[in-house]
């Protein structure tokens, strides 16, 4: 299992290439809802004649409401329904999508080929995905509310999904009024990292590829659980500082963030792990020169991609013990063929490549085969 990127991915293809039997078209036909381990931020329900009821509840941060979603099989009549309820006709025969996050999702459940439109082609990695783009086969939309609406007219997908940071609908309400339907995945705001990679199961229903996704999520969970259960035996946790200046500020992870636990998952100490947000912190240098000046570790270093890049950027980063002792790790090993980065596009799906590569990192004894995936250490 600690060789993620041959065994563990050989599997998960396998498991997802499966044979599109019956039953997945209709999974979990006897149950009334699609079972979830640790995603929070979605629902299915499961109704007569194959329709199913996804809800978003908190489709941003701080939203006092929600979305709903219809999922009606194109060969069925549309039922009646709220007026607040978006009816989707599936499985979908096509669809554009807004983050890279998104695009492994449809990869690991086989529908690649679905994919017509994308905000920024550049930025996918996939190397499945870049050759449908090198075919022309993917029109490129525009960001946010720079997106074409010309040419998503004319493309005019099965739906597009998004994503709100706000309640500005305002984009997607525009995009409606083409009549392609908005969908909007909140993954970002899971806790747990296998929370935000459960959200390959968010994609699956609108294609009936839940078994498939399941299948895919159970490798993944219990590759994470494995590595994670191996990491809480050590006796030692080196203590961490993530993260660089932009601007006026140094961003670093929340205590509560995503980012820190898998930290905390690794047996690596964060520094501010008794921090109580889960979002981003913007710090003085002095203030995160004062605590982690002497952290053992220091994980993520934006644009840097060396040592002397970070001298450059600003002399007083050779102060850190983590510098001055080289044990500084980048986590954009990995570019794809356009210069995306891949940590970026799969990495909420993929945490269990991500924790074996702290691990690696901080208790190397764990893992001796394991082979650095998304991080490389800083020359």
């Amino acid at each position: 299992m600690q060789k993620i990127s041959g065994v563990i991915l050989f599997l998960i293809l396998c498991w997802a290439c499966a044979p599109r039997e019956q039953t997945d078209k209709n999974a979990s036909a006897v149950k009334d809802s699609l079972a979830l381990d640790y995603a929070m931020g979605f629902k299915v329900y499961y109704q007569a004649n194959n329709i199913k009821m996804v809800e978003v509840p908190q489709p941003f941060q701080g939203a006092s409401s929600g979305y709903k979603y219809l999922l009606v099989p194109k060969d069925q009549e549309i039922p009646p329904h709220d007026a607040d309820v978006k009816v989707i006709r599936t499985p979908l025969s096509s669809i554009a999508c807004t983050s890279t996050t998104h695009i492994p999702l449809l990869d690991y459940i086989q529908e690649t080929d679905k994919l017509t439109g994308f905000s920024t082609t550049d930025f996918i990695s996939s190397e499945k995905m870049r050759a449908r783009v090198d075919a022309g086969k993917v029109t490129e939309l525009g960001i946010d509310k720079g997106i074409n609406l010309e040419r998503l007219a004319v493309l005019k997908p099965d739906m597009l999904m998004g994503y709100a940071l706000s309640s500005d609908y305002g984009q997607f309400k525009k995009i409606e009024e083409l009549g392609v339907p908005v969908v909007i995945n909140a993954e970002y705001l899971e806790k747990h990292p296998l929370g935000r990679a459960e959200w390959i199961k968010f994609m699956a229903v609108f294609f009936n590829r839940e078994k498939a996704a399941d299948s895919v999520f159970q490798i993944i969970k219990n590759n994470y659980l494995t590595t994670q259960a191996l990491a809480a035996q050590t006796t030692t946790r080196p203590s961490v500082v993530c993260g660089v200046v932009y601007g006026d500020a140094w961003f670093l992870p929340g205590g509560q963030n995503y980012a820190a636990r898998i930290l905390d998952d690794a047996g690596i100490h964060y520094l501010w792990t008794n921090d109580a947000s889960n979002g981003y912190l913007e710090l003085s240098f002095e203030a995160v020169y004062e605590k982690a000046n002497q952290a053992d570790l220091w994980i993520g270093t934006g644009p840097y991609s060396t040592l002397a890049e970070i001298r450059a950027a600003d002399e007083r980063y050779t102060r850190f013990k983590a510098f001055q002792q080289k044990q500084i790790y980048t986590s954009d090993a990995r570019k794809g063929a356009k210069g995306g980065s891949e940590y970026m596009e799969l990495g909420y799906l993929r945490p269990d490549i991500i924790l074996n590569d702290l691990v690696k990192i901080a208790h190397p004894e764990l893992l001796p085969e394991h082979v650095l995936y998304f991080h490389k250490k800083l020359q």
